[in-house]
C-alpha cells in the first residue's frame, strides 16, 4: 500500500510540474492581451489623435452644411443650429464610446508579441534588429485594423445625420414660410 501511495505522489508531482510548465509558457490570456491593447492605445496617444480628428471632421461637416444651406436658400445657418449639430457629433463620436471596441480590434488582429513591440516602439525603446520582420508584419495589418475600426464606429454609433437633416430642413422651412405669407395668391 505504501508503494502505491509513493507512486501516486510521484504522478501528482509530475502532473503538478507539467501544469506549472504549461501555465508559465502558455500564451497570454485574453484579459492580458486586452490590457496590453488598452496600454498601446494610451502610449500611442490614440485618444488625443481621435479627438483631434473628430473635431476636424465636425468643422468640415458644419462648413459643408453651411455651404449647402447658403446655396439652396440664400440664408446663413444660425449659430444655435451649428452648436446643436456640433454637440451631437461631439457626444456620439467621443473617444470613450469607442475605446473598448478599439482595444478588442487590436487584440483580435495583433499577436501579444506585436502589441508589446508597438508599446516599446511608442515608448521610444527602439526596435531590436531581430524584431524588424515582426514590425513589418505588424505595420502590414494597419489597413485591416483601420477598416475594422471604421466598421466598428459606423455600426456602434447612431450618428447625427438624420437629426441634422431635420434641424436644417425645419430651419429652411421656417425661412420659406414668411416669404410665402408675404406673396399674393391672386
Amino acid at each position: 500500500m505504501l508503494a502505491i501511495t509513493k507512486c501516486n505522489r510521484g504522478k501528482h508531482a509530475a502532473t503538478l510540474s507539467l501544469l506549472c510548465a504549461v501555465l508559465l509558457t502558455a500564451p497570454a490570456s485574453l484579459g492580458d492581451v486586452l490590457a496590453d491593447a488598452r496600454l498601446l492605445l494610451r502610449v500611442s496617444n490614440t485618444a488625443e489623435n481621435f479627438e483631434t480628428r473628430t473635431q476636424s471632421q465636425i468643422r468640415n461637416i458644419l462648413r459643408t452644411y453651411a455651404s449647402i444651406v447658403a446655396m439652396e436658400s440664400d440664408v446663413e445657418l444660425p449659430a444655435g443650429i451649428r452648436s446643436t449639430i456640433a454637440a451631437c457629433y461631439t457626444r456620439e463620436y467621443a473617444w470613450e464610446n469607442f475605446r473598448g471596441g478599439f482595444a478588442e480590434i487590436i487584440a483580435e488582429h495583433l499577436s501579444p508579441q506585436q502589441i508589446q513591440l508597438l508599446i516599446g516602439f511608442y515608448r521610444n525603446r527602439g526596435l531590436p534588429p531581430s524584431q524588424i520582420d515582426t514590425f513589418k508584419a505588424t505595420i502590414a495589418k494597419a489597413e485591416l485594423i483601420e477598416a475594422s475600426s471604421a466598421d466598428y464606429i459606423f455600426s456602434s454609433s447612431p450618428g447625427c445625420v438624420h437629426r441634422d437633416a431635420q434641424l436644417i430642413s425645419s430651419f429652411i422651412d421656417s425661412q420659406s414660410l414668411p416669404s410665402l405669407l408675404g406673396t399674393s395668391l391672386e
